[in-house]
C-alpha cells in the first residue's frame, strides 16, 4: 500500500516513520510512505502558504492554491486504473474508528493531508472533494499528529505488517461485535499478590474462550457507562 502525506513539516514524521513496526514494513515492501511538502507548491519570493481570512478573525488560513496544486501533483503520479483517496485531516470530518480504519486500509493508495494554523480555504475541499476524517473532538495545532494516528491504524492491518495477523482481529473493537479486549496476563503468575486468573492456566480453550468473551463484555459496558457518566458530569444544568 502506498501513503502520501501532503504537510508543511514533513520533518515531522522522520523518527515516527523510520521506527519500529512502520520501519520494518517499509523495508519489507509492504508499505510505501511518501511525504511531500505544501511549500514546494508557494509562488513568489517568501514562498506564502497561508493569509488572513476574508471577514476578520484570528490567525491565517492555508490558501488554496499551493494546497490543490500540491495534492494534484501527487494524483498525477497515480499509477494507470488507480484512484487515491484523498483525506483531509479536520476535526469536522467523520470520527475515525475501527471500521474506518479497516475501510481506508482497503484502498491501494491513500493520500493524507494536513492542515495549519486555522485550517484550509474552504476552496482546497470544495475543489478536491477529499474524504474528512477527524480523530476525536478535540483541536490540534495541525493534522500531522493525526495523520500519524491514521497511518498507524491503517498499517497494523495490511496483511504482513504484524508477525501474527491473529493480534488484529482480536483487537478491541474489531470483528462483527466491536468488542473492547478484556485483561490479558503474562508471566510470573503472582505480581504483589495479584494473581493470574486461574481458568488461563487450566489448558481448557473453550473456558478460557468464554472467559474472555465475558471479559470484553464487560470491559465493553463499563467503557459505555463512563462515557455516559463523565458526558453527564459536564451537562449544564437546567
Amino acid at each position: 500500500m502506498r501513503i502520501d502525506v501532503v504537510t508543511l513539516f514533513p520533518e515531522m514524521f522522520r523518527g515516527f516513520l523510520d521506527g519500529s513496526l512502520l520501519g520494518a514494513a517499509q523495508a519489507a515492501g509492504l508499505l510505501d510512505i511518501r511525504l511531500t511538502n505544501i511549500r514546494d507548491f508557494a509562488t513568489g519570493v517568501h514562498r506564502q502558504v497561508d493569509d488572513r481570512p476574508y471577514g476578520g478573525g484570528p490567525g491565517m488560513l492555508l490558501m488554496p492554491g499551493p494546497v490543490v496544486e500540491c495534492v494534484e501533483s501527487v494524483l498525477a503520479d497515480a499509477a494507470a486504473g488507480t484512484a487515491p483517496h484523498v483525506a483531509m485531516l479536520t476535526p469536522a470530518g467523520r470520527p475515525l474508528t475501527q471500521q474506518v480504519a479497516e475501510e481506508l486500509a482497503g484502498r491501494d493508495r491513500l493520500i493524507l493531508l494536513c492542515g495549519r494554523y486555522e485550517g484550509f480555504d474552504q476552496r482546497v475541499a470544495d475543489t478536491l472533494l477529499p474524504d474528512q476524517i477527524s480523530i476525536g473532538d478535540y483541536v490540534l495545532s495541525g493534522g500531522e499528529v493525526a495523520a500519524m494516528v491514521v497511518i498507524d491504524a491503517v498499517a497494523r492491518l495490511i496483511p504482513g505488517v504484524l508477525g501474527d495477523e491473529q493480534s488484529a482481529a482480536d483487537d478491541s473493537f474489531s470483528g462483527t461485535e466491536r468488542l473492547i479486549e478484556g485483561p490479558q496476563y503474562t508471566r510470573p503468575r503472582e505480581f504483589r499478590g495479584l494473581k493470574v486468573p486461574d481458568v488461563l492456566l487450566s489448558g481448557d480453550h473453550s473456558r478460557i474462550a468464554a472467559w474472555r468473551r465475558e471479559q470484553a463484555l464487560d470491559a465493553t459496558h463499563r467503557r459505555t457507562t463512563l462515557s455516559a457518566h463523565f458526558s453527564g458530569a459536564h451537562t449544564p444544568a437546567g
